[in-house]
């Protein structure tokens, strides 16, 4: 029988190992002398002996191999992965991985990591962040020793949060003691700028609380971001508010939960829900909503920014609709300009709160109610579709420009990939 051949990774692992094996016996040779030497001086100096040395040693860590990714748990339909699924790596070294990187599309800025529950040399599990995209996955061991990366692996955003806008009873951790809780959230979406905000509320019953504190937890991170501590108050209905902000700064667009911890008379405790369950008075928080609400299209290339327009370029998008389509404010903040135009027909310009960037909007049926001054909410109607002005069919022409703004030194960008993101989810 002829020998079987061994692969070149095989060959390597051997040379590898032959290396290790001949360092160690010269390590141990050189011990043993060194042993001896030392045994030899003592025994001339008949001193007691010395604290034991410790002799360091490489450690071979193999890199990573994935050959597969399964979806396992919490899959979308026909078995795909999203956000919050649980994903079975299959390949080969699995068992020293510490983390996978999910390396999304856009560079390493979104980047998020995973810690794994290995199941051995071959196979390994993990959750996929809220904060993951589709993009290829690797692997990453003890010593940094880390797998090529995996195709790309394609990754739905998680589903909603569950609704609870009535307060229900919890199934979090409870001590014996403890207060009873029961919970409830207004809303599963809330956008930042919006008239309304995002409303907790709670319930505290059998028994005298002696502390309360409420918690919101970005899940991206299970970072707090927010920490109410209202007074202590048992058998009534308690209600904290939040308007999207946090330490003074708009809060980055994502998934964010209440988590509500109260303290008995004996410093027994009651929680509303566990440190990393987000499926509980949760929500998700964005910064933008899709101006247009109704039917549209985003026209041929000649509605792009910087198409020709008779010596000039297009400094917009044009997103087609019927005329009468109810149109409201992208991102709430204060009107700057409000008027009519020979070629913009009747326009509004808002400069977003907190954005240092001026949304226009373009060819509404009518003014707008809105005067210059003016605050509006994200959200709020600010007028109709139409076709007034230098316009061949109804549809909005929508500018962003960046500070200081439109017309006062900024200039414009093109607004489509924010349309269509915001398109996505509003």
């Amino acid at each position: 029988m002829l020998p079987r051949k061994r692969s070149s990774t095989t060959i390597q692992l051997c040379r590898r190992a032959n290396v290790l094996r001949m360092a160690g016996f010269a390590a141990a040779l050189a011990g043993a002398a060194g042993a001896s030497a030392a045994g030899a001086n003592e025994g001339a100096k008949d001193s007691g002996k010395g604290p034991p040395s410790d002799d360091g040693g490489a450690v071979y860590v193999a890199q990573p191999e994935i050959a597969q990714i399964t979806c396992l748990r919490r899959c979308a339909s026909r078995g795909r992965a999203q956000q919050g699924s649980t994903l079975r790596v299959i390949g080969r070294s699995l068992s020293e991985v510490k983390s996978l990187t999910f390396h999304g599309t856009t560079g390493r800025g979104d980047d998020v990591q995973a810690k794994v529950r290995s199941g051995g040399e071959r196979r390994l599990n993990a959750v996929v962040p809220l904060a993951a995209v589709t993009g290829p996955v690797s692997a990453t061991a003890a010593a940094g020793a880390r797998s090529k990366p995996s195709p790309p692996v394609p990754i739905l955003p998680a589903p909603p949060p569950e609704p609870n806008p009535t307060l229900t009873p919890v199934s979090g951790l409870r001590q014996r003691g403890a207060p009873r809780l029961e919970t409830g959230t207004s809303r599963t979406r809330a956008f930042y700028g919006a008239k309304r905000t995002v409303t907790f509320s709670y319930r505290i019953s059998d028994g005298s609380p002696a502390s309360v504190r409420v918690e919101l937890i970005r899940a991206t991170d299970g970072a707090v971001v927010r920490t109410w501590t209202p007074a202590a108050s048992a058998d009534s209905v308690e209600k904290v508010a939040w308007n999207g902000e946090a330490g003074g700064q708009v809060a980055v667009r994502g998934r964010y939960a209440f988590r509500l911890t109260v303290a008995g008379d004996q410093g027994e405790q009651a929680h509303s829900s566990r440190a990393q369950d987000f499926s509980r008075d949760a929500f998700d928080l964005y910064d933008h909503v899709f101006p247009i609400r109704g039917s549209h299209d985003y026209g041929g290339p000649g509605a792009r920014f910087g198409s020709g327009r008779g010596g000039r370029s297009h400094q917009g998008h044009d997103v087609f609709a019927r005329c009468g389509t109810p149109m409201v404010a992208a991102r709430g903040g204060q009107v700057k300009f409000s008027g009519y135009h020979s070629a913009a027909g009747n326009y509004l310009v808002i400069d977003g709160a907190g954005t240092g960037i001026d949304y226009s909007y373009m060819h509404m049926v009518s003014p707008s109610a809105f005067r210059r001054g003016d605050r509006v909410f994200t959200g709020q109607r600010i007028g109709e579709v139409g076709d007034s002005g230098n316009a061949s069919g109804c549809h909005l022409h929508y500018e962003m420009w960046g500070p200081p703004g439109w017309y006062n030194g900024g200039q414009p960008f093109d607004p489509l990939p924010s349309l269509r993101a915001w398109d996505a989810w509003s």
